[in-house]
């Protein structure tokens, strides 16, 4: 091909250098049509609302041992949280499964082995989700709606299988980034109650969704996170509780 180049005539070459990327936009134009065509779900990251109602939530795949001291904090600040769980985790943890929504906390789907959906294919993604649920369901009682993906993963093969199953996939508003080691009580804190500027915007809390793990660190900051968010007039809710208040498709001026 290249040598067939050097032998044209420099108006020639142009002539094929131009159509070369023409082609190419073409190609990437249709790349970036199919995509829009496959409806890829959006997944959740907050709720439209006028209302001090934000969604506390706590991925576990790890962190059994901080439950019982978090479930005490969660109760004494009258905050209802949304726990999303692994399979693997649950089968471990029945009994500690069974309080936290004996409590009345939400039990959620967060896979089963915390694979990375992106590496997975639908019908992988799919396995991992109804054994998850069925784990949870046989333990609780209760069938699973939502899915949190292990690392906040958002390809497309995550989000079409949780889809297809009838699954809200859930993602985050104010993340803590409290697995860190360098995420000290007051850096998570800060996180929550006082937010830093993204792209030129605070962001607000009115139904945000913060995800949090099973952290000592975690637990320390609780305590201050709850009644800063208290005394700014917030009710903790799960997410079952904070899509009731979504005004999205609400067209009244």
């Amino acid at each position: 091909m290249f040598i067939l180049i050097l032998h044209i005539p420099k108006f020639g070459q142009r002539l094929i250098t131009l159509a070369l990327a023409v082609l190419g936009l073409s190609l990437l134009k249709n790349d970036v049509i199919s995509v829009f065509q496959q409806n890829i779900p959006v997944p959740l990251e907050q709720v439209k609302t006028e209302e001090r109602v934000i969604a506390l939530t706590v991925n576990i795949d790890w962190g059994e041992e901080y439950i019982p001291k978090m479930l005490e904090i969660f109760e004494s600040y009258d905050a209802k949280v949304t726990f999303f769980v692994t399979g693997r985790w649950a089968e471990k943890n029945p009994e500690l499964l069974k309080m936290m929504a004996t409590k009345g906390h939400s039990i959620q789907n967060h896979g089963y082995y915390h694979s990375h959906p992106d590496k997975q294919s639908i019908a992988q993604n799919k396995q991992e989700l109804l054994k998850t649920e069925k784990v949870i369901e046989d333990i609780i009682g209760t069938k699973t709606r939502f899915y949190a993906p292990p690392y906040g993963e958002r390809g497309k093969n995550g989000l079409i299988a949780a889809d297809e199953l009838g699954y809200t996939t859930v993602l985050w508003t104010l993340d803590t980034i409290d697995w860190r080691e360098d995420s000290t009580p007051e850096l998570i804190v800060q996180r929550v109650l006082n937010p830093k500027i993204r792209y030129g915007v605070k962001p607000d809390k009115k139904g945000a969704i913060v995800l949090m793990h099973p952290k000592e660190n975690t637990v320390i900051a609780l305590p201050k996170i709850l009644s800063g968010l208290q005394q700014e007039g917030f009710q903790m809710v799960t997410i079952e509780k904070l899509i009731t208040f979504d005004l999205s498709g609400n067209t009244t001026p």
